[in-house]
Parts: C-alpha cells; structure tokens; sequence
C-alpha cells in the first residue's frame, strides 16, 4: 500500500513542482517588469483574495467535505446516485457562487479597507485595488468548481489531471503580463484579466477527465437533498480548518499595510519561496492520503487509518526539516537568483530575506497540518480542527502584536510560523487521545536519523557557504552557485540517512 501512495504523491508532486516553477517564472516577471511600489502592492493586496480561495478551494478544502461523501457514495456501487449527487451538488453550488461573487464585486471597496485599511489614505492605490479585485473576483466562482472537479477525479484516484491544472493560472498571468501589460493604461491590471482568464481555462481542462468517467456534472438545484445539505453545512468549517494558516498570511498582509512602504510585497515573495516545498510535498501529501483514509473509514478498518497517517507524518518530517534548513541558510541566494532584476533592489532581498527565514520556521508545522487535518476530516470531523484552528489564530495574532515592533514584517511571519506549530500540536494530541492515531514502532531511531542528517547538512552550509556571494556575481552566475548548494545540501542530507542505515521500509505503511 505505501508503494502506491507514494507513487500517487510522485505524480501529485511532480505536477505541483511544475506548476510551482512556472509560479517563480511568474513572479520573476512580475519583478523585472513592475518592481516593487504602490502599484505593485495594490496588486498583490487585492490578489490576496483570488489566490487565497484558490489555495483553500483547489489545494483541499473542497476535497475535504466531498470526498468522503464520495467515497461513502462509491462504496453503496450505485452510480446513478453518485451522478445525481455530483448534479445536483454543482447546480446548488454554482448559484451561490454566483450570487456570493457579485456580492463580493459590489463591496469590493470595503473588502480592501478590511485588507488593507493603510491604503484608505492614499487614495489612488485604494482604488486601484479595488478595481483589482472586482475584475479578478469571479475566479472565485471558476475555482471552486474546478476544486469540485478536482474532488471527483481524486476521489476515482485520477490525481494528475487536478494536480495539473493550476499550470494554467501561472501560464495566464505569464501571457497577459507580457502581451496586453504594455497596451494597457495602468499596465499592472493585465494580471488581473490574466487571473480571470485562467479560472476559465482551469474548468476547461478538468472536463475531458469527468467525461471519460461519464461524470461531467448537469446543473441540477436542489437545497432540500440530504448529501447536499451536509455537504453545504460542512463547507465553511471545512474552509476553515485548513486555511488557518492562510488566514494568518491575510492578517500579516493587514498589518504589512501600515508598515513601510514594501512590507506587503516583500512578505509575498518570501511567502511565495516558502510555498515551493509546501506546495510540492504539502498538496501532494494532503490530496493523497484523505482518500486513502476516507476508504479506511468507510471500510471501519482503524489500523489501515493509523498507519496511513504515521506514513503521513513520516514523509512530512523527512522532507521538511532538510527544507526548513535549505530555506533558512539560502534565503537571500534564492531571493536574489529569482526576482533581484532592474527593480527589485539588492535592499529588497534583504527585506524579503528576513521574512522568508522566518517563514521557513513554521514550514514543517504547515507540513504536519497538511497531513493531520484529513485525519479529522475523513471521518467528518470538521468541528474540532476548527476549534483548533481559532485558538492557533488567536495565537498568531497575540504574536503579531508582540513581535511586529521589535521585528517589523518578519515578525509578522515568525507569529504565523508558530501558531503553525501550534494548531499541529493540538490536532496530534487530539488523535492520539482518541486512539484514532497509534505511532507506529521505531520513531525514536528514525527522529534520531533526521536529526543526524539534518546537523550534517546544517554544518556543510554554515562552514562552506558564504551567503554573501549572492551580492558579488552576475544572475548566471548566481544561479549556478544556487544550484551547487542545494544538490551538495540534498547530497549530504541523503548520504547521511543512507549511512545511518535508513531505508524506505522505515517510513511504514
């Protein structure tokens, strides 16, 4: 069973490794071509919105109501139900899509004031966000349906298709930034059509993987039926119990406004490094196992339900505590590789560096919640990884207010970082006291390993590596040295475990 899992989370990786490159070629251009100033913040603040319900909707949310539903329904081997469910399911949500988004568009002025209350006094970057964010607004309604696709296609193990599609909204923004920017009066809002357009196309793509399922959805209304019902009932706190963490990002992009001028663009780009292996093993991780575990549960069988999740958690810290480390040493030699051109400044780097190793700190928490909150879910549990998600937020912004004075924005990231960790506490100490989660044998030798492993790499990168280097040499340049540290850094990592006497049975399953 661990072969095929971690086969599913190769194919679900590798597709996010591709959309995420695409991603820094996105914002590389974004860099080179608009800088870092008002316009660009405006951007990035009314953006917010869109990617912030793309990451809830395509990266899990939806998923973690529907596919158990799903996969209850599969198990009854009654298609004609199942397709009815899926119809009636997409009409009801489609209208209040439709009606939640136009709501949206006309209050778009006091969503930005609620975002970004530091814009009110400077007129024009209010209102050019505004009209931002009614222009890429009804991606909201595109994406959820593409999220609800995505639901079906993993829900019958079809996972590259859904893992694919969010190339399109990089590849949409990459045309309209190069091709419409310069025939455009205030060039910044290509980005936005550029958005809009990509909900479109990422719909579009998802419809020939229903069709060979026999699946695409007729738009029925139905708010009185059962599955239906508790689908809607479910959503919100679904929504929230994994989004905690992007809630925080929203709340440091609040604060950011009444910061320095650059505060809310460097957080997202530090934001945007740190979601790399985030996005890559996270998405992969999270879309993965909530299948498998909601065939557990429908199956009532609790011992495939433990082991699935202690495989979860392996992975998550083998691949994120050598990734904390790569993103905490090479901060500045990422940042300044990818985006320091013409007008993003050495200065900028800097800055962005400060918030991104912060970041980095709560990488492994983001990781551990990717996998423990399916845990909840898959057993329609949506209730308690809410509660513990308030309480991590209420963390946060308790840390935000202690840290955002003697830290600036990268205390802002660091306070985000450890109600990551925190909300991950609460939901393993929830599983484990219920008995829905048994650690497996052997965690002590394979933490022991890690941590060998991770000092090694630890101490290859502080003695060897000067970080300065970054400011000397010219961009090839500075990608070649990038690429040397991180391979020599996996290397040592690797050889180090490998020498230790690790091998891919101890990951269990």
């Amino acid at each position: 069973m661990s072969g095929q899992l971690f086969k599913s989370t190769a194919v679900v990786g590798s597709m996010t490794l591709l959309s995420r490159l695409l991603g820094f070629v996105r914002d590389m251009l974004i860099a080179r071509l608009f800088g870092v100033d008002p316009a660009t913040d405006a951007f990035f603040v009314a953006f917010k919105i869109p990617n912030f319900l793309r990451r809830l909707f395509a990266e899990g949310a939806f998923a973690h109501v529907f596919v158990p539903i799903i996969a209850e329904a599969k198990r009854q081997d009654n298609p004609l139900a199942l397709k009815t469910l899926i119809d009636k399911t997409s009409g009801t949500l489609s209208l209040w899509l439709a009606l939640f988004t136009l709501i949206g568009m006309i209050t778009a002025p006091v969503l930005i004031w609620l975002l970004a209350p530091g814009f009110a006094w400077q007129g024009d970057q209010h209102a050019l966000s505004v009209q931002l964010l009614q222009i890429t607004l009804p991606y909201l309604l595109f994406i959820v349906l593409v999220a609800f696709a995505g639901g079906i296609l993993n829900a019958h193990d079809r996972f590259a298709i859904s893992a694919l599609t969010p190339i399109f909204l990089n590849v949409c923004m990459i045309a309209t930034a190069v091709w419409l920017a310069p025939r455009l009066e205030e060039p910044v809002t290509a980005l936005a059509w550029g958005v809009l357009l990509a909900g479109a196309v990422q719909l579009l793509f998802q419809l020939p993987g229903l069709a060979a399922l026999g699946l695409i959805p007729r738009l029925r209304v139905d708010f009185q039926d059962p599955a239906v019902k508790r689908i809607l009932k479910h959503m919100l706190p679904a929504i929230f119990s994994v989004s905690v963490t992007q809630i925080n990002l929203l709340l440091d992009t609040l604060v950011a406004s009444f910061l320095t001028v650059g505060s809310v663009s460097w957080l997202y780009y530090s934001d945007r490094l740190v979601e790399f292996p985030l996005g890559i093993l996270g998405l992969a991780l999270g879309t993965v196992i909530l299948p498998n575990l909601a065939k557990h549960h429908a199956s009532e069988d609790p011992a495939g339900f433990a082991n699935a999740l202690d495989w979860g958690l392996r992975l998550a810290v083998l691949v994120g505590v050598p990734a904390t480390i790569g993103l905490i040493f090479l901060a500045e030699p990422m940042l300044s590789t990818l985006f320091q051109y013409s007008e993003f400044t050495a200065a900028d780097v800097v800055m962005s560096g400060q918030s991104l190793k912060a970041y980095a700190v709560g990488l492994l928490g983001y990781l551990l919640i990717k996998v423990l909150v399916p845990g909840f879910s898959a057993r329609q549990d949506m209730h308690t990884p809410v509660r513990y998600g308030v309480y991590a937020m209420l963390a946060s912004l308790g840390l935000n207010v202690a840290l955002v004075f003697p830290l600036a924005h990268a205390g802002l990231a660091l306070a985000t970082s450890l109600g990551a960790f925190f909300n991950a506490a609460l939901l393993l100490l929830k599983l484990r006291k219920e008995k829905i989660y048994q650690p497996a044998s052997g965690w002590l030798l394979f933490g022991s390993r890690i941590l060998l492993a991770s000092l090694a790499m630890s101490a290859m990168l502080y003695f060897w590596v000067d970080v300065t280097w970054w400011q000397h040499w010219e961009s090839p340049t500075r990608v070649l040295h990038l690429f040397k540290w991180i391979v020599l850094g996996i290397l040592v990592y690797a050889a180090t475990l490998l020498l230790s006497g690790l091998r891919p049975k101890h990951l269990g399953y």
